[in-house]
């Protein structure tokens, strides 16, 4: 159901066909039901807007009745978000511009979704692929394709050795390691950890690139023993906390946010302690780091199966997608690269319905796609 369609309903312009279409859709769930009449309470039509501000809120307050920590919490989620939401792009530019039809070059691509994916780099140098439909194991580790479990060793002298695990653009992967800590990472990631931690010792991982979120097992079960987060640009250091550090490459801000307990960021000389609720950006440029207050559950809502995007510009909401599904983005005019946009959209919807639901706010008026390159007009 797209967007457009419920705003021609409610200035009833609805063609005899789409009404047929309309009233499907809208018989099919509650949930249709209960967004288009959010959609309708919310619609002005003089100026042809949504009340972005209200309908987040009512979303983030259905994100936040789910905190379990199991690592499945995100397909339940996504689940009660539902796809449809998808077509809730709402752009906060109050013009329009003239349109046309979508350009597609090659009518027989598919673009995938991401998918669980990654490749493991043993201490020896060995790169296995996992993936799902895939197993591998070992005396203490094992693998369903779909997630990654380190066993405990009972070793009183263990031997620090590192493991390396990569996600690909369009992957991410769930890895549970010695100690208990559970890591997600996104696309385009890579973290390198031990194989044991030594008992008391500081348990610190490296994460080298990319995105991932932490629920740190507490330093109570591992005598005391800290738990630090390191990247080529700063250290993040807890006792046993949940939170999410972004690092990608050829980036120059970094982004530490914090859910739960308590850490502190540094960066050369500087250092800042976080609470819940709270983002460190570190400015690669400046070598500052900031502090803000912002909403935790719009920024970690990928772990949800969610990709949340809070007035984004669609140079940064392209950048998302292009690690998720693997393409390139080129805008033909770099003016829309500045266009800001909230919205909230599956991982797993269709890419082309995305271009489509974009599109339909008449601000990009054609989009071509060759093989994995995707161009904006």
């Amino acid at each position: 159901m797209e967007f457009k369609l419920i705003i021609k309903k409610l200035n009833k312009t609805l063609t005899p066909e789409e009404e047929i279409v309309f009233s499907k859709w809208f018989e099919e769930s509650n949930l249709h039901r209960e967004y288009f009449n959010s959609v309708k309470k919310n619609y002005k039509k003089d100026i042809d807007y949504v009340d972005i501000k209200k309908g987040w809120l009512a979303l983030q307050s259905r994100l936040k009745t789910s905190k379990s920590k199991n690592k499945y919490w995100k397909y339940a989620v996504a689940a009660s978000v539902a796809l449809l939401i998808s077509a809730a792009f709402v752009y906060n530019n109050k013009k329009s511009v003239k349109t046309s039809t979508p350009i597609i070059v090659d009518g027989n691509v598919h673009i995938e979704a991401g998918t669980d994916k990654a490749t493991l780099t043993l201490e020896n140098g060995a790169v296995i692929a996992l993936e799902k439909g895939k197993t591998y194991t070992t005396d203490n580790l094992s693998s369903n394709g779909e997630e990654l479990i380190y066993k405990t060793k009972d070793d009183t002298k263990p031997e620090i050795v590192y493991n390396y695990l990569t996600i690909p653009r369009g992957g991410q992967f769930y890895v549970k390691l010695s100690d208990g800590t559970q890591v997600w990472l996104n696309s385009e990631s890579q973290l390198k950890y031990p194989k044991t931690f030594i008992e008391g010792g500081i348990r610190e991982v490296e994460l080298v690139y990319g995105e991932a979120y932490f629920d740190v097992s507490e330093s109570t079960k591992h005598q005391g023993s800290k738990f630090k987060v390191i990247n080529k640009n700063q250290d993040v250091e807890v006792l046993g906390t949940v939170f999410n550090v972004k690092a990608y490459k050829n980036e120059v801000k970094i982004y530490t946010t914090l859910v739960e307990g308590k850490v502190n960021v540094s960066h050369l000389k500087a250092k800042k302690y976080l609470v819940p609720n709270q983002q460190s950006v570190l400015d690669l440029k400046t070598q500052t780091i900031s502090i803000d207050h912002i909403d935790v559950y719009g920024e970690i809502s990928w772990i949800k199966g969610i990709f949340s995007f809070k007035n984004k510009t669609l140079k940064e909401i392209m950048i998302v997608l292009e690690r998720w599904y693997d393409v390139k983005v080129i805008f033909e005019n770099t003016e829309l690269e500045q266009v800001k946009f909230n919205g909230v959209i599956s991982k797993n919807e269709n890419l082309e319905d995305i271009l489509k639901t974009i599109k339909n706010t008449n601000f990009i008026t054609a989009y071509v796609i060759t093989d994995k390159k995707i161009t904006l007009k």
